[in-house]
């Protein structure tokens, strides 16, 4: 069971006779400062260019391997996320036990386990304390002087990664302190450290220690066992902390009861959790257990196991990301650095992985957990003007698919790096956060970052010969080929084989992002009054850009060439970029747009991992499609047993409801929790649209708390036998509100919406017509009848409105 205060995480295991909580700090990693450009990138950039301009892609793709992607002899491919180790408590003679319990109460987040030796009931609770940053676990019994335990610490399984020592202290503390187990990782010296106390306090009962690393406990009453962590890391660029004054601090500042810590912590925790309740009905499989339930969801009638994953999502974005702490990673912050573990590192992947956990931060009202990746942005906003100036020579900030605590942004990972245009995706962030709140001192502050994103593109954009387009030049459509250019190579081990073509220009989803950013600084800058004569150059410069392209099976092309096959299991679909996670695509303003990308969904089908099943939910909830998006939430809640590998082409949950890619990474989680809120409220088309996509089985339902653009709150929202009853609606800015509803509505103030919305923060985007193959057949949209109502609101006022018929 995970518990996470942002900083912290732990994983509950609840072994009654040998339990494990394993330990992570969220800036434990590998390596230390540095950066890893290539400098041979800018020498070879035009040649690369010309090749691809040429469709000469085989030289191209070799000289970008050769010159774009770091050099793994000099320097690094991205460093590694790491575990502190392992808190054990052992408890001779419960290895019989009866009447075994264990729950995450995601109300409380706390996780309970409760269990019966010789006819005495042992409880245990352990949480991450988001105000006292302490892993705290309480041991209690319901006879006096019935807990005997021992406590020791061990490090993480793979200790050719990370070394630990413990010792107790004079006061019979429990000291941990590690370090990685090399001097350097990848050429990077390894040079951040971890310490650790762990102390023990009993009501009754005797104390005693062990051979210098173990604390007894005999016939306690109750224990409480408090365990403080830090590391020598400051920021990015500064690792000259102090981990033991850290750790020490934070028991220095703290003289609580457990149940004032406990309390404070609910407190704080249900501060954001309890902002959004989801109410989709409730069957007889609620009385059954989770585990249970997950494997029986696909043939059962289960909608509140939807409402528990939604929420659960919602609790991993609290328990792994809040202000001040790092970005949650691949894993999260969960990582016990065992097995297959830190899968891919678990560094933050920015070709989908990073931007996708944090797709429900804004619209399940998690805004402040959103600011660790808004931090995150800022960082990389200034390492990567370094690798824009070194590697190709442009002015501005870019980054390639992956970084770290380090905030690297050279390309990493052979031809899946060669994409430098993560920085528009990422500057998506920044504007979508302000569209939701409509705080201009925040867009103030961020619409620089925009401004240098786009002076990149002014400098990187290059004239595609054939069609006069100014495109990307040398890019991929991550991380997907058409696998019609290839050619042989010799691999380490003399033997051969075939790589095939990915780099080429002009991907569609390169120019979907560059075309948000473009008119995203536009709109910021008129906003904000600034740049008037910049703004002009980027409209111009947006103009030039490719449109969309339709193929010839009707299906939006993912090239600007016609390569797309017609079916494809290919998990990625990058191309659909600008229905989801962007807003460049809408069924009532270019329809042919709408059904061209529907079509190239249908042809990638439903089966994916983890991942690619959430972003497929998102997608057909844009598509307004909720049968299809609820289907495809049965195939993610799928069981999937522990020993589920990557050759397992379709993803589902684990029983402790992560997804199970496999292995485990959390952006399954995310995506799936916004794409259920997706269902239900959407607003980056020009209106809050209320249950645009939703699915028959969910008949009846209400759902309170979540956010809109525009910064409207949806305070409450109710449906019956599939169709709106009422909605309550709180502004917190004030300005037009437009609702969209397949429901004839009824209320104060409401009229017929004409024209565009006047509200700014609906502003639709002027998306191109796209290009159309001969060979195209298009049978219309067939989406459901819409009304569409204006309503001026008044910033802190809530407004009610019915079904009208």
């Amino acid at each position: 069971m995970p518990l996470g205060n942002g900083r912290l995480g732990a994983m509950v295991y609840g072994i009654p006779q040998s339990d494990t909580i394993q330990v992570n700090e969220d800036t434990f990693w590998s390596g230390s400062p540095y950066q890893n450009n290539n400098p041979t990138a800018k020498s070879k950039l035009k040649e690369i260019q010309q090749y691809i301009d040429n469709e000469n892609y085989v030289d191209a793709q070799k000289l970008s391997l050769e010159n774009i992607i770091a050099d793994r002899k000099t320097t690094s491919h991205g460093q590694v996320y790491q575990s502190i180790g392992n808190l054990v408590l052992n408890f001779q003679g419960h290895e019989k036990y009866s009447k075994f319990y264990r729950e995450l109460d995601l109300n409380t987040a706390i996780v309970t386990t409760r269990y019966t030796v010789n006819g005495v009931e042992y409880v245990r609770e352990t949480f991450t304390s988001l105000i006292d940053q302490l892993i705290v676990i309480r041991l209690t019994a319901d006879e006096k002087r019935k807990i005997s335990f021992s406590t020791s610490f061990v490090g993480p399984l793979k200790k050719n990664m990370v070394q630990t020592n413990s010792k107790i202290s004079a006061n019979n503390i429990l000291v941990v302190t590690g370090k990685l187990t090399k001097e350097a990782e990848e050429n990077i010296p390894n040079l951040l450290n971890f310490y650790g106390q762990i102390k023990v306090v009993t009501d009754g009962g005797k104390v005693s220690t062990f051979e210098g690393n173990s604390i007894n406990v005999k016939d306690a009453n109750s224990v409480t066992i408090y365990m403080s962590v830090a590391t020598n890391f400051k920021n990015y660029k500064d690792i000259s902390g102090n981990a033991e004054e850290k750790a020490k601090s934070y028991f220095n500042k703290f003289s609580k009861s457990y149940e004032k810590a406990k309390a404070d912590h609910i407190t704080a925790y249900q501060k954001q959790f309890q902002r959004v309740h989801l109410n989709l009905g409730q069957t007889d499989q609620v009385q059954k257990p989770t585990d249970q339930r997950l494997k029986e969801f696909s043939t059962s009638n289960d909608p509140s196991l939807v409402s528990a994953y939604f929420q659960f999502g919602r609790y991993l974005l609290i328990s792994s990301s809040q202000p001040g702490t790092q970005p949650a990673n691949l894993q999260g912050i969960w990582n016990p650095n065992s097995g297959q573990y830190p899968a891919w590192d678990s560094k933050y992947t920015t070709n989908i992985n990073v931007e996708m956990n944090y797709w429900p931060a804004e619209v399940t009202n998690l805004n402040e957990c959103h600011e660790p990746f808004i931090q995150l942005i800022k960082d990389v906003s200034e390492t990567g003007k370094q690798t824009a100036s070194e590697m190709y020579g442009a002015r501005g900030w870019t980054l390639h698919h992956n970084t770290d605590l380090w905030r690297m942004t050279g390309a990493v990972d052979k031809t899946a790096g060669v994409w430098p245009t993560c920085n528009a995706w990422f500057a998506t962030h920044l504007w979508d956060k302000y569209l939701f709140s409509g705080d201009k001192a925040y867009l103030k502050e961020v619409y620089p970052i925009l401004k240098s994103a786009s002076q990149f593109y002014q400098d990187f954009l290059v004239k595609d010969s054939k069609t006069g387009y100014m495109v990307v030049s040398p890019s991929i459509s991550p991380e997907h080929t058409p696998a019609l250019h290839s050619y042989e190579y010799t691999k380490s081990d003399g033997t051969t084989d075939r790589e095939r073509c990915v780099v080429f220009s002009g991907v569609t989803m390169d120019n979907q992002m560059v075309f948000d950013l473009l008119s995203n600084t536009i709109d910021a800058a008129t906003t904000l009054g600034l740049d008037e004569g910049f703004t002009k150059e980027l409209v111009k410069l947006r103009s030039q850009l490719p449109p969309m392209h339709i193929g010839q099976y009707t299906q939006l092309q993912e090239w600007m060439q016609d390569w797309d096959r017609k079916t494809s299991g290919h998990r990625h679909v990058s191309h659909l970029w600008g229905v989801y996670p962007g807003r460049e695509i809408s069924p009532y303003v270019n329809p042919e747009l709408f059904e061209a990308s529907r079509n190239s969904l249908i042809g990638r089908g439903d089966a994916s991992r983890g991942w690619s099943m959430g972003w497929k939910v998102n997608l057909w909830a844009r598509f307004l499609d909720g049968n299809h998006a609820y289907k495809l939430i049965q195939n993610q809640l799928k069981f999937k047993p522990a020993t589920a590998t990557i050759k397992d082409p379709d993803g589902g949950t684990y029983l402790n409801m992560f997804d199970a890619h496999p292995p485990f990474q959390i952006d399954g989680n995310f995506g799936c929790t916004a794409g259920i809120a997706e269902m239900l409220l959407q607003s980056h088309d020009g209106a809050v649209s209320l249950l645009p996509a939703l699915p028959d089985a969910w008949k009846n339902g209400i759902v309170k708390g979540l956010r809109s653009r525009g910064g409207f709150e949806i305070t409450n929202m109710e449906w019956k036998d599939g169709k709106l009853s009422s909605v309550t609606i709180k502004s917190t800015v004030g300005g037009n509100l437009r609702l969209r509803s397949y429901t004839k509505l009824t209320g104060s103030g409401l009229k017929l919406a004409e024209a565009e919305n006047v509200n700014h923060l609906f502003k639709r985007q002027p998306t191109a017509k796209p290009v159309v193959s001969p060979r195209a057949s298009f049978k219309g949209t067939h989406i459901k009848e819409i009304f569409e109502y204006d309503v001026n609101t008044q910033a802190d006022k809530t407004y009610v409105f019915r079904d009208g018929n």
